[in-house]
This record gives structure tokens, C-alpha cells and sequence, in this order.
């Protein structure tokens, strides 16, 4: 509703007015300016006045767009901290041989981006000079998010340092036979140099969050000082459609992880044409962000700019910038220049006349190439702003040209990001505009040349100087090996026990495990218990109020359960990440986490527990970016399996996660069935990650829900639990030449494989002998190593295929997984093979009943048994028909 002048209603209606006349003479001001010199200088007005309240430190709400112009005004640059013309050089030579080594490529097919990098060149040089830290100073160094697309600038700066010859070069993209380098940052192909995998994108902006963040968890935790580390995120402004570029902006603000800059190379690219087409993605962004709570800074034209700014007396101009959308002004950068003035400037009176004033050098010169990106002075202003603000992160949104340098045919075409070569031509347009002394004699095999100054030249000394006075080289990768103490064996001995007549479900079990880990004298402070808002699910909540919930503000009201023995306890050195709805979140938290050893050089043991329908289902593409990155810990997915969460249903009910996690090499995948199982794998998960001989590999547990008497360990049985499968109850025969038969099980459907047992011997005089399946996929794992072997000369016999020989009858496998999860081991097991799970949707019901509906309970089992013997002709056909009604199938 309206009030009578047909003003609408707001939140200042509510509030007290003391003084409604001096209000109205305000707002009567306000008029008359509008009347008297036009709405923009009213705009102009009102927004000076709100700069200045905030300046006065009066409480207001922020704008969340500014105009069109750069944040620093020219006159407010620091001065330059270093020699701009030898960068000038530097920066030259890397921008040939980025596309020398793209174009090269391209004679075996095998692709590359040039594009990325020329447009976004200076943000990195610029960087690599005069801020990004190396890892030989002083703390950490800096952590550096290359955007995935512009790795050839950066292999072409290792090139000039000296870290990658000509003939590594050459190998781009070309990796088997492990002298290539890989396409984009992967720590895993080239440990040495790619700390963060970026080109998944989306995932680079969360990490980076999530590293800032756990940077600062270390500091206050008493780790590490992590006070001179600084995590720089560089990205596209199209990656920035992803929703996980956006998904944790709040959280930086809210911790205020001034520790963190975004730098966005606004080149208003996708990979197929404009980012907002219709609209201006710089102005989006900064509203995303300035309302996220982020301090902003615009770097958006170069110095060509600053005269037409100078005469833009009316607005005009900043009004014009303001309305163009970003295809039209791509579209500026690829037309003539009277096109221009038709277009852009003809667009209103004032901005005709400003024309007037200018040559079509200039003009040419402003929309063609001039950018706040490509100018080596504007991208250190905005630097240095972003390293000296305190209080909140930072984004620096820097316009550049994608294809920058590269001529006509690529500068600001939709399709750059497919073109993969430039022509000797072209190359040599490239060489004038640089400036770079590569005679035409070098072209002669064909071949574009690589170029650089010689090992002692003046280029080289500069930047070599410059990165030893950052505290060494960058991008790099440091691991300082340190193996830890394994924990007393205490706490794994209360697992070895069993839980006596009392019932626990494994996700208790390991809960409990973790929590006597934590309290381990030499390595318990480096365990991070990680969850996604689900403590309480898991029955994590002991570990509140002993752990402390990490929180960078402690605690600043008093929890509603205080008076309770575990109350809700955050604190500033808690060891919990408990991290709201946010799985993402969760498992970015994890990956810092578990590269901690090599970006910190301190080791950190995470475990991260989570509804398993959640896990690699919702986050399947950041487990492969824990691979990549080479982290190590034990990511656990409770509540596992089809039908053992009861009543959630169909989107609760995971039945397919071990699939999907035994298709990543470094995930070691286990589903054990009892508590001891537990303490066995996390015994010998924390010698395979963090011993003598570390692994970069990383565990991935199922535990279960349902509660059940927890056994003792049997004697000799740790070897076959590592390794995947081990005879845990041997069936007893009732006669010599009674049928008999193997059922293998895993997790929870252990207790389903001893119920068939007795039901086998009892009512059909069948034996069968029960198999724990701890690990399916470890056992195809070491079987397909053992094929391996034979191509090299080797005989080797599968551990499974010996683990069931000569024993006696056809198999049958069960879990309360999809049937394609035990029949990853079936072409190793020489008994007749069949196996039942859990295929199909999940469904809302008991477990006995959804059980009965999957055909997976006890009695299904029983009746699978005997129609495998029927098969064989060790059991009459009549057993299975009699079986089934007996019953009730």
C-alpha cells in the first residue's frame, strides 16, 4: 500500500521522526537540486553525502554499485616499486613464448589456451614482482590459485627463471613418458611446481576461501604462524557463473579474511562469447560482493582513459559507461573508430561534443586496448590496496582485452578460446608490438621460436632478484617430510575388544576411536574433525564442549544448553570445523586440511564425516581435487548404505557412493562391518599416510547406524582386513558331503549373511562359511596390479583368488550396496560366482522391510544360496520353490 503522495512504504516509516519539519526541509533540498541542475547532479549529491557519513564513521548501509571508473584515481596511485620497463620486458618475452609453446602444440593436436593469459599477463607479473611470497622465506609463503587457462604464461615465466627448458616445453600437453607438462595446475602431474588445482572451475574461489580460512584456524590453534601468508585467488569473470565461485564470499567477510584477495580478469569473455551479454558483469560482481561484505576495487581503465575523464565536465561520459552493456562495448573493440563515435558518443549530446575534442588516436587507443588490467601502475595500486586493507577481503575486478597482443584476429573475438595458433605472420606483428629482438632468420624450419635474453641478462638478474627478495620462486611446492609418532595403542585396543552384550553402530565406533585419537599426547592436536551441521547424527557431541568448536571470535553470547554437560562450546582455538549446510564447504575445509603438510609444512590428520548420500554424490568433483592435490586423511560417509537409514528414503539412501569412489585412483575405499574392523583400517590408514613412507593417498570409510553387538577381534585376521577379505565364521558341516557354499559380506550385511547361515544349516542342511568383504574395491585394486604384473614377466596370484581357493562351493556375495559394487572382484574368484544388493531407488520403510523389498535380508540370501547349489545339482530345484513360501518371498 501507498500513503496518499503514492510513496511506498519502508522500514524508515517505522521509526521515530523527531523532527518531521527539519526532515521535509531535507527532502524540499533535494528537489530543488533535481529541478535546478538535473537528476544526476542530485544522484551526484546524495552519493557524495553518504561517502562523506561513512568517512564521519556514521553507521550507514553501503551502496553495492559504484560508477563505472576506476577505485583509485590516478592521482591516488602509490608510486612504482620497481623498474617498469625492465618488467615491460620480462612481461614480453612471457607473453611469445606462452604462445610459442601453445602454437607449437599444436602440430601434435593436443591443444592449449593462448588467449587466457595475454589478456590477464600483467595481473600475474605484476604480482610475481612485488607480492606474491615464496616458500624459502619467512613462514609459508603465499598460496597462488592460478586461473587453470593461463598456465602457459606461467610455464613460460618458470622458462625465463630457468626452472623448465625449451625441451620441457615442448612436452605441453604431452605427458606420457612423464618428461610433459601437464595441461593445466596439477599438483599431481608436477609436484615440484602446482600447489592448487584450479581448472575445475569453481572449486579454485571455494578452495581459496577455505585455505584462508584454515590458515587462520592454524594461527589460532598455536600450529603456525600463519600471520605472513596471503592466499591469492585468480579467476575469470565467466568461472564466476559457477555457484560455488560465490557459495562462501559471506563466510570470508563474516571471519574478515583479510589474509584473501579475489582478482577477477574481467575480459567479459565465456569461453563461447560475452559473460553478461545484455548487462555488465563488473557491476554485478561488485554488487555480489560489496553486499557479501568484501572491500572492492575496480581497476577498470588504463591511463589512456584519464583525459577523457578530465573533460567529461557534465557526466556524461561515466553515464554512457554505465548503461553500455558488455557485448556492445566487445563489439567497440573490434570496429572503427567512427563506428565509435556514431555509436558510443553519439549517443547524447554532451558526449558528441567531448568527441569534438578528441583524435581518432585516441579514441582507437582508449577502446582498443586501454584497460585497467594491462597496465603494470593500476594493477599495483590495486595490490597494494588489497594487502594493506584490514578487516574484510578483498576482490579486485580488472578489465583487460582477452587475446591482448595477439593481433586482430584474436583480441576480443568470441571464438579465442578455441583458436590454438597464430600464424608466422602474425607472430611477427606480435614481435614489433613487444618489441622483441627474434630476427626472421629464427622462423626458418617453419617453427615459431622460443625467445629469451640468455641466462645473464639484465631481464633474468631483475627477476631473479626480485623473487629471491620475495623468498624464492613461485609457484612452488615445498614437502617437508615428517613422519609422525603413531598414537598409543590404547585407543585401538578399546575397538579390539568388542562392546560385550552392550549394541553400537560402527558410525559410534569410529566416533569414539576419533575422540580417544584426539586425546593423544603427541599427535592429537592435529586431528580436524570436520562435519556439515550433522554432529549430533553422528553422535559427535561429546567431542563440544573437550574439542571446542572453532569459532575466530570465541564465544560472544551464552549457549542455551550451558547448564549441560555437552553444552555448545565455540572457541577461538577450537578443533572442531563444524560447518553448517554446506558439504562444499566441508570438503574445501578437508582439502586444506589435508595438504597441510606440504603448504605448511605441518601435518594435520582430518577426518570428515557426513551423511553418505552426500559425500561423492554432492562433492564427487572436489574428491578429485583432493587427488589431484595429493591430501591424505579419512573421509567417512555414515549412515551408510541402502536400507539402513530408516524412514529418509530415497534421497538419504546411498547404495552407489563406493562405486563412484573406487573410479578415483588415490581413494582407498573400506565398508567394514564391525568395530575392530574400524581400529584395523585407521591403524594402518595412519601408517600408509603418515609414516616412514607416506602415500599421497587418502581413505574413504562407510559406517553404519544400526546398532549391533560389536565382537572381539579373532586372532590373525589384521592382514586380511587391510587387505580386503578374511574368513570370519567358518560354517559347520552337518554331514561329509553336506552342500556348501561361500558367502562374502560387507558392512552392515554381515549380520544378513550369519542369519542366512543358520538358517542354511538349520532348515536346509546347507553349510556356508561367512566372509568379511571389508574392502571390495582394495581387492580389485591389488588383482588388477597383479594382471599388471604378468605384461612385465611376472606371475603373480590375486590376494582374493588365494584368499578363496580350494574353498569349497560357489560364492555369493551381499551388501547393502548395488551388485555392481562386490562384482568389481568377480573375474578373479574361481568358484561360481553370484551376488545380490541393493540396485534400484531407495524407498521410506523399516529395514527389514526395505531389506525384503531389495531381496537382501536374510531369508533372500538363504534362497540365493540354495538356487546357486540348484544350479550345481547339490540341492534339489523343489528346495528354492519351498524355500521362497516358507519364507514368505
Amino acid at each position: 500500500m501507498t500513503d496518499p503522495v503514492g510513496k511506498l512504504p519502508s522500514e524508515l516509516d517505522q521509526l521515530p521522526d523527531r523532527d518531521p519539519e527539519e526532515t521535509a526541509e531535507w527532502a524540499a533540498s533535494l528537489d530543488a537540486v533535481t529541478k535546478a541542475a538535473g537528476p544526476h547532479r542530485a544522484a551526484y549529491l546524495m552519493r557524495r553525502s553518504l561517502q562523506h557519513a561513512e568517512g564521519a564513521g556514521l553507521a550507514l548501509p553501503k551502496l553495492l554499485e559504484t560508477d563505472y571508473v576506476n577505485s583509485i584515481p590516478t592521482a591516488a596511485e602509490p608510486a612504482f616499486d620497481g623498474d617498469l620497463e625492465m618488467e615491460s620486458r620480462i612481461t614480453a618475452w612471457n607473453r611469445w613464448n606462452a604462445a610459442a609453446m601453445v602454437t607449437r602444440g599444436a602440430r601434435y593436436g593436443v591443444g592449449g589456451h593462448i588467449a587466457t593469459f595475454a589478456s590477464a599477463a600483467w595481473l600475474y607479473e605484476t604480482g610475481f614482482n612485488h607480492f606474491f611470497r615464496g616458500k624459502e622465506g619467512d613462514g609459508s609463503g603465499d598460496q597462488l590459485y592460478i586461473q587453470g587457462h593461463a598456465s602457459p604464461g606461467i610455464y613460460a615465466r618458470a622458462f625465463l627463471d630457468g626452472r623448465l627448458s625449451e625441451q620441457q616445453l615442448d612436452k605441453f600437453r604431452q605427458e606420457a613418458g612423464g618428461e610433459g607438462l601437464p595441461s593445466y595446475p596439477h599438483p599431481r602431474r608436477l609436484p615440484w611446481l602446482w600447489e592448487f588445482p584450479t581448472v575445475s572451475m569453481g572449486l579454485g574461489p571455494l578452495s581459496a576461501i577455505y585455505q584462508a580460512r584454515f590458515n587462520r584456524y592454524l594461527a589460532n590453534r598455536n600450529i603456525k604462524d600463519t600471520s605472513n601468508s596471503h592466499v591469492w585467488a585468480f579467476l575469470g569473470d565467466g568461472e564466476m557463473d559457477e555457484p560455488e565461485s560465490t557459495a562462501a564470499l559471506a563466510l570470508a567477510a563474516r571471519e574478515q579474511l583479510d589474509n584473501l584477495t579475489f582478482v577477477i580478469n574481467c575480459n567479459l569473455q565465456r569461453l563461447d562469447g560475452p559473460v553478461r551479454a545484455n548487462f555488465r558483469v563488473v557491476q554485478e560482481l561488485e554488487g555480489a560482493f560489496r553486499g557479501a561484505g568484501w572491500n572492492v576495487v575496480k581497476t577498470l581503465w588504463g591511463s589512456a582513459w584519464d583525459e577523457l575523464f578530465q573533460l567529461d565536465t557534465s557526466g556524461a561520459l561515466v553515464r554512457r559507461l554505465r548503461e553500455v552493456p558488455d557485448a556492445q562495448f566487445q563489439t567497440y573493440a573490434t570496429r572503427d573508430v567512427a563506428y565509435i563515435r556514431e555509436h558510443f558518443f553519439g549517443a547524447e549530446p554532451a558526449l558528441a561534443e567531448l568527441a569534438k575534442l578528441l583524435t581518432d588516436a585516441k579514441i582507437a587507443e582508449c577502446f582498443y586496448t586501454s584497460r585497467g588490467g594491462h597496465e603494470a601502475r593500476k594493477v599495483y595500486a590495486a595490490y597494494r590496496a588489497a594487502v594493506e586493507h584490514k578487516g574484510a577481503p578483498t576482490v579486485i575486478l580488472a578489465q583487460t582485452v582477452k587475446g591482448y597482443t595477439l593481433g586482430k584476429g584474436f583480441e576480443s573475438k568470441n571464438a579465442n578460446h578455441q583458436m590454438k595458433k597464430l600464424s608466422t605472420d602474425e607472430f611477427k606483428d606480435m614481435r614489433e608490438l613487444l618489441g622483441l629482438p627474434i630476427p626472421d632468420s629464427a622462423f626458418a624450419d617453419g617453427l615459431v621460436p622460443y625467445g629469451h635474453p640468455g641466462a645473464d641478462s639484465p631481464e633474468v638478474r631483475y627477476l631473479q632478484e626480485r623473487r629471491a627478495a620475495l623468498g624464492g620462486p613461485a609457484p612452488a611446492r615445498r614437502v617437508h617430510a615428517v613422519a609422525q609418532p603413531e598414537p598409543e595403542e590404547r585407543a585401538f585396543k578399546a575397538l579390539y575388544k568388542g562392546s560385550g552384550k552392550q549394541e553400537m553402530a560402527t558410525t559410534m565406533a569410529f566416533v569414539r576411536l576419533a575422540k580417544d585419537l584426539m586425546r593423544d599426547k603427541e599427535t592429537g592436536k592435529r586431528w580436524v574433525p570436520i562435519v556439515p551441521d550433522e554432529a549430533r547424527t553422528f553422535g559427535m557431541e561429546s567431542l563440544f564442549p573437550s574439542a571446542g568448536i572453532y569459532s575466530p571470535l570465541g564465544q560472544t553470547y551464552e549457549p542455551v544448553d550451558r547448564d549441560q554437560l555437552m553444552y555448545y562450546k565455540e572457541a577461538k582455538d577450537g578443533q572442531i570445523l563444524n560447518e553448517g549446510i554446506t558439504e562444499a564447504g566441508a570438503m574445501a575445509d578437508f582439502i586444506a586440511a589435508s595438504t597441510s603438510y606440504a603448504t605448511h609444512g605441518e601435518t594435520m590428520i582430518p577426518f570428515y564425516i557426513f551423511y553418505s548420500m552426500f559425500g561423492w554424490q554432492r562433492t564427487g568433483d572436489q574428491m578429485w581435487q583432493l587427488a589431484d592435490q595429493l591430501g591424505k586423511g579419512f573421509i567417512v560417509g555414515a549412515t551408510a548404505g541402502r536400507t539402513t537409514l530408516t524412514g529418509e528414503g530415497l534421497q538419504h539412501a546411498d547404495g552407489h557412493s563406493h562405486l563412484i569412489a573406487s573410479t578415483n585412483p588415490a581413494s582407498l575405499n573400506y565398508d567394514p562391518a564391525f568395530a575392530y574392523e574400524i581400529a584395523v583400517i585407521v591403524k594402518d590408514g595412519l601408517r600408509r599416510m603418515y609414516g616412514p613412507e607416506a602415500e599421497n593417498v587418502f581413505y574413504y570409510l562407510t559406517v553404519y547406524n544400526e546398532p549391533k553387538q560389536q565382537p572381539a577381534m579373532p586372532e590373525g585376521v589384521e592382514e586380511g582386513i587391510v587387505k580386503g577379505l578374511y574368513r570370519f565364521k567358518e560354517g559347520t558341516p552337518a554331514s561329509a558331503d553336506a552342500p556348501r557354499l561361500q558367502l562374502l559380506a560387507s558392512g552392515t550385511a554381515i549380520h544378513w549373511a550369519l542369519e542366512a547361515q543358520e538358517l542354511l544349516a538349520a532348515d536346509w542342511g546347507v553349510t556356508a562359511d561367512v566372509w568379511s568383504a571389508t574392502s571390495w574395491g582394495e581387492l580389485r585394486r591389488e588383482a588388477l596390479l597383479a594382471d599388471e604384473a604378468i605384461l612385465h614377466g611376472e606371475q603373480r596370484v590375486p590376494y582374493v583368488t588365494q584368499a578363496l581357493s580350494g574353498a569349497p562351493g560357489p560364492v555369493l556375495a551381499v551388501s547393502d550396496w548395488m551388485r555392481a559394487v562386490p562384482d568389481q572382484i568377480s573375474q578373479w574368484v574361481e568358484q561360481d560366482w553370484s551376488s545380490l544388493g541393493t540396485d534400484g531407488f531407495g524407498l521410506s520403510d523399516t529395514r527389514e522391510a526395505a531389506r525384503r523389498h531389495f531381496g537382501v535380508d536374510a531369508q533372500s540370501v538363504a534362497v540365493a544360496a540354495l538356487a546357486q547349489l540348484a544350479r550345481r545339482g547339490e540341492v534339489p530345484a523343489s528346495a528354492v520353490k519351498e524355500a521362497r513360501e516358507r519364507y514368505g518371498l
